[in-house]
């Protein structure tokens, strides 16, 4: 059998609903990290719903909203691990549009403050394909379940 058969054969790109996956992995790691000039990038011409309903829009609203909200710590991170599990993406292609569901949980610790879950909750998200590939339009935040985010949350301390 001939091994080098798909040897020139030009790289195929992922399919769509692991684009999409990534840009939910994106968001996640982007928060964790604490860059929200970053992670509201990801939202340039999108909106984010929060769970009180409130609508944001655009990148200058979400990076506001990071800043205003998540409180960071020295290592310039809120040191935090949001958890994104049960993603349920479906694509239509010919559209070039795709919703997902998803849940999250949030992890934080620190020196006084154990490993613990502060939030679990749900994500329904909408993306369409453009030019630069498949981007957020719209996020929903769905908050299910509250522990101690006097850490984590501004609003909260």
């Amino acid at each position: 059998m001939d091994t080098d058969m798909f040897a020139d054969a030009p790289p195929s790109e992922p399919p769509s609903h692991r684009l999409i996956e990534n840009l939910i992995a994106t968001y996640a790691e982007l928060v964790d990290t604490g860059d929200f000039v970053a992670l509201a990038s990801l939202f340039t011409d999108a909106s984010f719903t929060l769970n009180s309903g409130e609508r944001l829009d655009g990148r200058d609203a979400i990076q506001r909203l990071a800043h205003d909200t998540l409180v960071l710590y020295d290592d310039g991170t809120p040191r935090t691990k949001h958890v994104t599990t049960n993603v349920i993406v479906e694509v239509d292609e010919a559209a070039g549009t795709a919703d997902s569901r998803s849940y999250f949980t949030v992890f934080q610790a620190l020196t006084d403050f154990p490993l613990q879950a502060v939030a679990c909750g749900r994500y329904r998200d909408r993306f369409e394909r453009r030019d630069s590939g498949w981007r957020f339009v719209e996020r929903q935040v769905v908050t299910d379940f509250l522990g101690d985010v006097s850490r984590h949350l501004r609003s909260a301390s």
